[in-house]
């Protein structure tokens, strides 16, 4: 079996990362996994959703955004789909995980995620992507001392695997995601513990040693994606 890119089963599509993609975000990135490349954007609010008000709790939250010609299909601006509200909130999810709330004050993070160019995984590539540009944010609000300690407490990053014309495949482009009987995203921290799990038979059902095999294949992929995280963030992430 040979896949259209001609990768391995296993094999992560080619990563490039641009940080500090925008002027004026306090962080940023381009982030391409393939043929998918999203704007990760990371901006401060100085204020907190009312359930926080008066607690010294910041939050975090996300918005995602296929830009209109990001696919094949034109997608109308504005529209909101039940789609987009479950990848923003999937994204908020996973880096809330990795942030300490109570040590980043009365202040709201918010991370958009525009995407440019779709193909396959890009809920996944807006997690990872926007991991770095939550990093980059906080490292401005403690280099400019207005939060006294550095709060990200671990790496994250997410992939996809499927089950494709029977073979278990690692980040999977539009055409085997459409085409595979298995879809799963996988988040997970650098300690190894897992964020989230979605998975879903869409063409036949699964063992639990096809999960296993899965969630091995994920953690290959995830940790391959880390280690540039690690990599990318040695000199402001020494001791994670």
């Amino acid at each position: 079996m040979k896949r259209a890119d001609a990768r391995e089963s296993d094999q992560l599509r080619r990563v490039n990362i641009k940080r500090k993609f925008l002027k004026y975000a306090q962080g940023s990135c381009l982030i391409e996994m393939g043929n998918t490349k999203i704007i990760c954007a990371a901006s401060v609010d100085k204020s907190v959703p009312l359930f926080l008000r008066n607690t010294g709790e910041g939050w975090l939250t996300a918005e995602y955004r296929m830009l209109p010609c990001s696919s094949e299909t034109r997608i109308p601006r504005d529209k909101i789909s039940g789609r987009t509200m479950e990848i923003q909130r999937l994204i908020g999810r996973s880096l809330r995980s990795i942030i300490d709330l109570k040590k980043l004050g009365e202040r709201t993070i918010r991370i958009d995620c525009d995407v440019v160019q779709a193909n396959g995984g890009t809920r996944t590539t807006s997690i990872v992507g926007g991991f770095i540009a939550l990093v980059d944010c906080i490292h401005r609000l403690y280099k400019r001392n207005e939060i006294r300690e550095f709060c990200v407490t671990d790496f994250l990053a997410a992939t996809s695997v499927g089950l494709w014309q029977g073979i278990h495949l690692l980040d999977l482009t539009y055409l085997e995601d459409s085409q595979a009987d298995v879809d799963m995203n996988v988040v997970m921290k650098g300690s190894g513990e897992f964020i989230e799990i979605q998975g879903a038979a869409e063409g036949s059902s699964f063992s639990q040693k096809d999960l296993m095999s899965f969630l091995d294949l994920a953690k290959k992929g995830i940790k391959e994606i880390i280690d540039l995280e690690r990599d990318m963030f040695k000199d402001i992430l020494p001791g994670l």
